[in-house]
Order: structure tokens, then sequence, then C-alpha cells
């Protein structure tokens, strides 16, 4: 079935793409190491659309988590241009690039990076104190994410109290909690068992037909296929960039 609004095929929901929100041109990044200059992106360009669901595969060394790192603005590039919704990163203050982190991208770590003493609704509020958001708005929109993820009896426990994939939910809660413009996953499901991996990836699929843009950074293909568009990258550069159906 076909309406304005999105096209279901057999096996997947695919979203009709919208503005531009990523922008990256000539992205090239070098590191020093010792004497050896280690050429990490060789001249990357890439455009991510809003309501793009959007792998970045490659081997080891491909310089697939340097870009997630220029993408995520926790690294800045040695040359080229990056944009964000239009503004241009180089351009910003350390203060304007952790308020995009911390705001307008959502992270979702393979490692979960959540506070082992603090509970899932105060990992979850974590951003939004950073945000500045007062304590009754940040405890409804944080019960509400963890609803969303299917932890809505799980707000008082801390990390070591629930399951590898429990934990994951969490990060992906607090990634949501801000409405970021984009969620960006480094191996979502690297640290967890083949079962519970697919109902993180289910979760993410079900943010991207409620509308959430999606980047997945991944080795495996299997987390790959869950995409709508797959880069592959080799060597620093990007080998090929498919529309899948």
């Amino acid at each position: 079935m076909r309406n304005d609004f999105e096209i279901v095929t057999e096996h997947k929901l695919i979203r009709p793409k919208g503005q531009v929100v990523i922008r990256v041109y000539q992205i090239f990044k070098e590191y020093k190491m010792g004497y050896t200059t280690i050429r990490a992106l060789k001249g990357v360009d890439l455009l991510v659309h809003r309501n793009e669901y959007l792998a970045i595969m490659g081997p080891s060394g491909s310089g697939k988590s340097t870009l997630m790192n220029m993408l995520g603005c926790l690294d800045t590039p040695t040359a080229g241009r990056y944009e964000f919704n239009g503004t241009d990163v180089g351009s910003m203050e350390d203060d304007e690039l952790a308020e995009i982190r911390n705001k307008e991208i959502g992270f979702v770590f393979q490692t979960f990076n959540l506070l082992p003493r603090a509970t899932s609704l105060q990992n979850v509020e974590l951003p939004l104190i950073y945000a500045g958001v007062r304590g009754d708005e940040r405890r409804r929109r944080a019960e509400q994410v963890l609803n969303a993820v299917g932890l809505g009896d799980r707000m008082q426990h801390k990390p070591n109290e629930l399951s590898g994939g429990q934990r994951q939910r969490v990060a992906i809660a607090r990634a949501l909690v801000n409405d970021p413009s984009i969620i960006l996953a480094d191996e979502p499901t690297g640290n967890l068992d083949s079962r519970t991996g697919e109902e993180i990836m289910s979760l993410l699929e079900n943010l991207y037909a409620g509308g959430h843009t999606i980047v997945v950074v991944t080795h495996e293909e299997s987390v790959a296929r869950h995409a709508r568009r797959i880069v592959r990258m080799r060597d620093g550069l990007i080998e090929s960039d498919q529309e899948r159906m």
C-alpha cells in the first residue's frame, strides 16, 4: 500500500527523505603516531537526510569509527567541511559543539556508558540536566521515553540489576530524551547475544518508522541489513553507497 507519507514493501517501511541534516565535503583526518602519519580519512563526501536509516560499514582500519566521531562532533577534521543542519561545524566554539552533542545528537554506544550507581531514570535524565531542564519536566520526559522502549517497570533499577538488552534500552532512551535530530549508534548490538541484538534492532526499526533519523556504525552484515542505505568504507574512503529496498 502506498500513500503520500510512506512506502511499505514486503519487508520494510521506507520513509521519504527530508531535508539534509549532515553534509560532509572532502573530509580528511590525519593522526601523528610518533614519526608516522596515519591517514584515517582521505576525502570523504556524505549526505544524510532527515528520516533516513543509514548503516556505515567497513573492516577495522577502514575509517568508519573516525567518520562516526566526526559526525558526532567528537573530533574535528584535518581538512574539509562538515555542516550540521546547515551550520559549519568547523566554525563553532567548544560550548556550541557541546550543545549540539547534547541536544541534537543521541548517542548509543556498544558499552552502554551508563552511570553504575544511578537508576535507569537518573541515567536518562542526565542529558536534560546538562540542558538545564527543570526537575519535574526532566522526570516526565525520562519516564516517557523509558515507557517507549519498554522499561516502564525498570525505572528504579541500576545497571547491574538489568540485563544487557535492558541496559541498551536505557541507553537508547537516554539518546531519545532530548528529541535529537539524529541517533548515532556505534555497534549497538556488539555486547549482546544474537536474540537480544535482534530485539534492539527491532527497537531501532520502530524508531525509524516513527520518524527518527538513524545512523548505525557496524562491521556486522546482519545489523546493516536493517538499514535502508548502506555506506561501505575501505582505506579511508567510501567504497560504495547503496539504497536498499
